[in-house]
């Protein structure tokens, strides 16, 4: 490979890590607002007699925003995941230029604390993308059981 190949892959490198890490904050914000959102609907079920029949629209509500919540983190996770295969794609391009693995975690891994290492290794996708689904699922049948609860 020629220099201004790899430098110009190196340059394609630092912007893809760029978009991957930029989506972060992102995820977190949507998750952060997920809850923040069930959590007024819960509080609003409790203001209006707790969970009873005529609360449905707030369970529909609650189903359908989750629902939704759902295909946005996705979607997000979705792009960063693209970016993350990019990079390595070029870290494999490039496995003699330590430029390139900067991303890579596998030799320092071993060096942190092993507490850390398993609160922090649970993959984001599991409570990310589990977290609205729960939710939807939960608001769902809630609005299902209490609308045939007099049939």
């Amino acid at each position: 490979m020629n220099t201004t190949t790899a430098d110009r892959d190196y340059e394609s490198y630092k912007q893809l890590l760029d978009l991957w890490a930029r989506e972060n904050p992102i995820k977190t914000n949507k998750l952060q607002v997920l809850l923040v959102v069930n959590g007024l609907l819960l509080s609003a079920v409790s203001v209006s007699g707790g969970f009873a029949q005529r609360n449905w629209p707030i369970y529909l509500g609650g189903a359908v925003f989750s629902l939704v919540w759902v295909l946005s983190i996705g979607r997000t996770s979705l792009f960063q995941k693209i970016w993350q295969v990019k990079i390595n794609e070029l870290a494999r391009k490039y496995k003699d230029d330590d430029r390139f693995h900067i991303h890579d975690k596998t030799p320092h891994i071993q060096k942190t604390p092993k507490f850390l290492r398993i609160v922090g290794g649970v993959s984001s996708k599991y409570y990310l993308i589990g977290a609205p689904f729960v939710f939807c699922i939960s608001w769902l049948c809630l609005f299902v059981y209490f609308l045939f609860a007099n049939a």
